[in-house]
C-alpha cells in the first residue's frame, strides 16, 4: 500500500509537472524576445525587463552580476562597448523548455552571433552562444532568476 501511494504521488507530480498550459509555455519563451531585442536595440531596460530582482546572471567571459539593478548597470556598460555591440545575432536556433514544476521551468537556447569584434577591432569568428535560464513564478509572473551564458568553440 505504502509503495503504492508513493507511486501514485510521483505520477501525480510528474503530471502536473508536464501539464503546463500553452499561455505558460509562451509567457516563459516571450521573455527571450525581451531578451533578444534589448540586445539588438542597445536597450538595458529592456532587455532585463523578465528577470527578477534577485536574479543571478553569468556571461560566457565569467562576469557575473547578482540582482536585476546590478544587471541593468553591467548590460549599460556592456552595451556603450562598440565592439562588443558590432554585428548581429540571428534568430535563435533553438528554444527547449521543461517545466520542472508547475512554477519553476528551465530554459536552453541558442544563436550565433556574426560579427562581433575584439577589442582591438578585429574580427570574432561567429560565436555560437548557449542560454541556460531558470524561470520561476513569482506573483502570477514568469521572471528569470537565473541565467548562465556559455559559448561552444570550435573543437578542431
Amino acid at each position: 500500500m505504502r509503495t503504492s501511494l508513493l507511486f501514485a504521488t510521483m505520477l501525480l507530480t510528474v503530471g502536473v509537472a508536464r501539464s503546463q498550459t500553452a499561455a505558460d509555455s509562451a509567457a516563459v519563451l516571450a521573455t527571450l524576445d525581451s531578451w533578444n531585442r534589448g540586445w539588438a536595440e542597445t536597450d538595458a531596460e529592456l532587455a532585463v525587463e523578465s528577470y527578477a530582482e534577485d536574479a543571478d546572471w553569468t556571461n560566457a567571459f565569467g562576469d557575473r552580476f547578482q540582482g536585476r539593478a546590478a544587471l541593468l548597470d553591467g548590460l549599460e556598460f556592456i552595451f556603450g562597448l562598440g565592439f562588443v555591440m558590432a554585428g548581429d545575432s540571428g534568430a535563435n536556433e533553438f528554444e527547449d523548455l521543461t517545466f520542472l514544476t508547475p512554477d519553476v521551468a528551465l530554459l536552453r537556447s541558442k544563436l550565433v552571433r556574426a560579427g562581433q569584434q575584439r577589442s582591438t577591432g578585429e574580427s570574432m569568428p561567429d560565436r555560437h552562444i548557449h542560454h541556460l535560464r531558470v524561470l520561476e513564478r513569482r506573483a502570477g509572473r514568469w521572471q528569470i532568476v537565473s541565467h548562465l551564458i556559455s559559448q561552444a568553440h570550435e573543437k578542431r
